[in-house]
């Protein structure tokens, strides 16, 4: 017989648990013994009043965010709504059937100020990759670095060819009045941009993944043993602002985790000789990285490598035994040679290039051959060396795409491939919450996993 449902529901007292509710493989339920908010709301705690009337728990807001960051939910409003029907949400966020959820504008006044102040986002961030070193995830002996372009929250209608009389900084809004300051304090984000846009200038105008349009990059510094995002850091999608948040990360990494890996591992990009001399003379770090060389010559010509560098003398020489100096006058005022680059310019003599039988092969179209050297060559030699080694071609080309797998991680299972917010600190807040959420999730998949049944060294099952 067919069943029917009931006209209406008479019982009048409910006995219902959350707890019972939620299964225990639930992805929530894995992540949430990972989570610990008393430090939070000690650094919170002077951000709130003491007095006057109870706010909305941090604690409560900071997971509804990691919740939207794990399931990608974009809008906060429409998080505040999942959260309201969805009974595994509710569990998460520790309220009750009852309980109201809070107003999605909450979310944008203190993000934009109490969280903002305190860094807060940063400090969720740190807090959850020391929970992976304590859990055995972290294991600092080799690091990846790389950087993914993410869109803009911009149109491509809303921009002009600068540069841009923005006029009075009072009258613009938020993400303009960020950039306008951030010129005033870093001069490095004055650089030449020939589109920019008006909603967010801060964003940078690239053709580099198809169609132009405006991006930011989000740069991942990783651990290869497990893909545990280390740190995270926004910034413009250009190569110079990319390859400095090298620095910038791997400092935080040592100061706030005590942490320095043995090796680096990236693509050409971060082959510059200012970022290898940081890793080899700063930070002792073997640099698995293409050197970015300009200086290769035609087929026929000879390299660079075969000309001999003679450090007592300050000079090369070439295959035919003649020297390459920095400059062949004497001055009375030494000079250095080093240009802004870096680098200095060797030149052979005219008059021996004249004379010499081996000029077709050397600088067929020129009076004298050229070559350059950076203050950092050095450092440049020993990548060199090491991208001749079997532990490069063999293991440092696969772990490498370790940091690929996060990105493909972000873009396609957390649908984060647009940004909602505007402005680099905005950005930075988003790419630190994404981040968080794919270490929980690496830690979620990694110490939850139940041990294998048929392995060495276990017991017989009866």
């Amino acid at each position: 017989m067919m069943g029917t449902l009931p006209p209406e529901q008479n019982n009048l007292f409910y006995e219902f648990s959350l707890e019972k509710h939620i299964p225990q493989d639930h992805l929530l339920r894995s992540i949430d013994r990972f989570l610990d908010f008393n430090e939070v709301r000690s650094e919170l705690d002077s951000f709130y009043s003491h007095t006057g009337r109870p706010s909305i728990d941090p604690e409560l807001m900071i997971r509804m965010l990691l919740i939207g960051y794990c399931y990608g939910i974009r809008s906060e409003r429409r998080l505040c709504e999942e959260v309201n029907f969805n009974l595994a949400y509710r569990w998460f966020c520790k309220i009750g059937l009852e309980d109201e959820v809070p107003n999605h504008s909450t979310f944008s006044k203190n993000r934009l100020g109490r969280y903002r102040d305190a860094n807060i986002f940063r400090y969720v961030f740190d807090a959850v990759v020391q929970r992976c070193n304590e859990e055995g995830l972290v294991k600092g002996e080799g690091f990846a670095i790389d950087a993914s372009y993410i869109r803009a929250d911009v149109s491509r209608q809303r921009a002009e060819a600068g540069p841009i009389d923005w006029g009075e900084p009072d009258s613009q809004s938020r993400a303009v009045t960020e950039y306008l300051d951030a010129l005033d304090k870093d001069a490095a984000y004055k650089r030449p941009q020939k589109t920019i846009s008006l909603t967010d200038p801060m964003s940078q105008w690239s053709g580099a993944k198809g169609p132009a349009q405006f991006y930011y990059s989000t740069n991942y510094l990783i651990d290869v043993h497990k893909g545990v995002i280390m740190d995270v850091e926004a910034s413009p999608s250009t190569h110079a602002f990319e390859v400095g948040t090298t620095r910038t990360m791997i400092d935080r990494v040592e100061a706030r985790h005590q942490i320095l890996p043995d090796r680096l591992m990236g693509d050409t990009t971060y082959g510059s000789a200012a970022n290898l001399g940081y890793l080899v003379e700063e930070k002792h770090i073997e640099p698995h990285v293409p050197v970015w060389d300009k200086s290769v010559h035609k087929k026929g010509i000879f390299p660079a490598s075969d000309f001999i560098w003679v450090e007592e003398e300050n000079e090369y020489r070439c295959p035919a035994g003649k020297p390459l100096r920095n400059g062949w006058r004497n001055y009375k005022k030494p000079r250095t040679g080093i240009k802004k680059d870096g680098f200095r310019d060797y030149t052979s003599r005219k008059a021996d290039c004249d004379q010499c039988p081996l000029k077709p092969q050397c600088c067929p179209n020129a009076a004298t051959r050229n070559l350059v050297r950076s203050v950092h060559e050095k450092a440049r030699d020993v990548a060199r060396a090491i991208n001749q080694t079997d532990d490069y071609k063999y293991r440092t080309f696969h772990e490498r795409k370790k940091v690929e797998m996060c990105f493909a991680q972000m873009k396609r299972n957390l649908r984060f491939d647009r940004l909602r917010l505007r402005g680099l600190n905005s950005a930075n807040d988003e790419f630190l919450l994404v981040a968080c959420a794919h270490n929980l999730i690496k830690m979620a998949k990694y110490l939850n996993r139940p041990p294998p049944l048929y392995r060495e060294g276990a017991p017989a099952i009866p």
